[in-house]
């Protein structure tokens, strides 16, 4: 079905119009400095798309939680504990309900981090429930920002990789992400490019202008245009919107935000002297108690002066002992006894990395792990490698060596899937099924796992086919080996012995 979103008048008194099947698949970027107009744009797109598509806002600053009066969505206050932001964005998915996530009240890294929870809920949704949704991220700088800022690097990459797999990995879920920006500059480079859409705004810097003119192919001589441009007007480019670079001006929307730019108000009449007004007690102020005056500090010189001559000489400081030796033999055995008991845990594979994480630690502490506890990064890599059991007389072969060395191009999240299956391959031991590489995964859906064969496929790292019997082999090219034949629809090996 096509439909055509009126966003306004282009050059010429034409109407300008937004394909909105076209925008699903191919995305929307919207970029311009404060006071250009990005919220009225999308705030115009999401009036005259709410009829006919989902939608959710990723909104940081509560103005578009007006949409609820007027369109009916579902305002989603964001101080909710992560996975149960989860769990919301996915009831979503399979209620098709459109929200609006406020993120108003949070601190910056507080943002992200309920971000990432409510966008990954909505990537994975189970496969039944991909109808399209329209995402809009104001403010996206703050979710995918280009450089590391003051918030924590574990937060920051939660947040980044939920924004790349919305505007990556997203089209296929039905997801069709619009985002919004003040500068080209800010955003990550990786999430900016999937946009095949642009409406850019008013900006000054030279370097956000020549970002903004390479992106919709004009010479950098015309990249001075986009200082001239008013609050409201855009430059058009994109399959949903027009062929060529295209003036437009956004027309007026039906719901306003909570918060406005300040304007300018005549000051108020003081018939009374202004000095009066300002010097003269108040009567409540009069009859308030009196504020006491705290006594002046003690400079510091005197204090400490008077505590040297209470405590006398102070004890010469006895030598610091070099640090023990750590045994490693004994800390790499001890941590590989934690992540066992972990692994040996049923319930261990269904909760999330920062969870296991901190049990880890926990454990380590129990156990009496000599040295420093790996980092969080560094557990996942581990734990990764042990849930696919690789076997002692195969660790040491190259093709294992080549196998970890192939998983370290993919996310944290799915190595443990991807070596799970390269292990079955080296060992030549049948193809896992889709539950086993499901359990793996952390998830209880086999279409998810099937979904993840699919993407290894895609990236070149496997091929699949079947034997005459119809059981999956997944042959590995760069480690020329394969698995052997197994029934994909066979349940978890694990599961079945508990």
């Amino acid at each position: 079905m096509r439909v055509q979103i009126d966003m306004g008048a282009a050059a010429g008194g034409q109407p300008a119009t937004l394909d909105l099947e076209e925008l699903l698949a191919t995305r929307l970027l919207v970029q311009g400095n404060s006071g250009s107009g990005k919220s009225h744009l999308l705030r115009r797109l999401l009036e005259q798309s709410a009829p006919w598509v989902q939608q959710v806002v990723i909104d940081p600053e509560g103005d578009f939680v007006t949409l609820a009066d007027r369109f009916g969505h579902v305002v989603v206050d964001a101080l909710r504990a992560e996975p149960e932001l989860t769990r919301i964005a996915g009831r979503i998915r399979q209620h098709r309900v459109s929200v609006v996530l406020d993120l108003e009240g949070l601190d910056v890294e507080q943002q992200m981090r309920a971000a990432a929870a409510f966008l990954g809920g909505l990537f994975d949704a189970d496969r039944d429930h991909w109808y399209p949704v329209l995402v809009v991220v104001d403010e996206a700088q703050l979710f995918a920002p280009a450089a590391a800022g003051d918030v924590s690097d574990d937060a920051r990459k939660l947040s980044l990789g939920a924004m790349t797999n919305l505007m990556c990995r997203g089209r296929k879920r039905g997801l069709a992400g619009v985002i919004a920006t003040q500068r080209l500059a800010k955003l990550a480079k990786n999430v900016a490019a999937e946009a095949s859409n642009f409406l850019m705004g008013r900006t000054f810097l030279d370097i956000d202008m020549a970002r903004a003119a390479d992106l919709l192919g004009m010479d950098r001589r015309q990249a001075e245009m986009f200082r001239d441009l008013a609050c409201g007007r855009f430059v058009a480019l994109g399959p949903a919107l027009s062929r060529r670079p295209l003036p437009v001006t956004i027309g007026a929307v039906e719901t306003g935000a909570r918060s406005a730019s300040p304007k300018l108000t005549p000051l108020p009449d003081t018939p009374a002297d202004p000095r009066d007004l300002i010097f003269a007690p108040d009567p409540e102020e009069a009859s308030a108690p009196p504020r006491r005056t705290p006594p002046p500090p003690t400079p510091t010189a005197r204090i400490m002066a008077q505590l040297a001559r209470s405590r006398g000489p102070a004890p010469e400081p006895a030598p610091a002992l070099p640090p023990a030796p750590v045994d490693e033999a004994a800390r790499e055995a001890g941590i590989d006894r934690v992540l066992r008991e972990i692994l040996d845990d049923g319930d261990g594979a269904f909760r999330s990395d920062a969870v296991l994480y901190q049990d880890f630690l926990v454990r380590c502490r129990i156990r009496r792990v000599p040295g420093e506890a790996p980092s969080l990064s560094a557990f996942r890599r581990r734990l990764a490698v042990a849930r696919a059991g690789v076997r002692d007389e195969h660790a040491g072969s190259d093709r294992w060596q080549a196998a970890l060395g192939l998983s370290e191009s993919l996310p944290d999240d799915l190595q443990g899937v991807f070596l799970l299956v390269a292990r079955a391959a080296v060992a030549h031991e049948p193809c896992p099924s889709d539950a086993g590489l499901a359990r793996a995964y952390g998830t209880h859906s086999p279409r998810r796992a099937r979904c993840l064969l699919a993407y290894f496929e895609e990236r070149g790292f496997i091929v699949l086919r079947n034997d005459p019997r119809g059981r999956r082999i997944a042959a590995f090219p760069d480690l020329d080996c394969e698995t052997a034949p197994g029934d994909a629809d066979a349940p978890d090996s694990r599961q079945a012995a508990e």
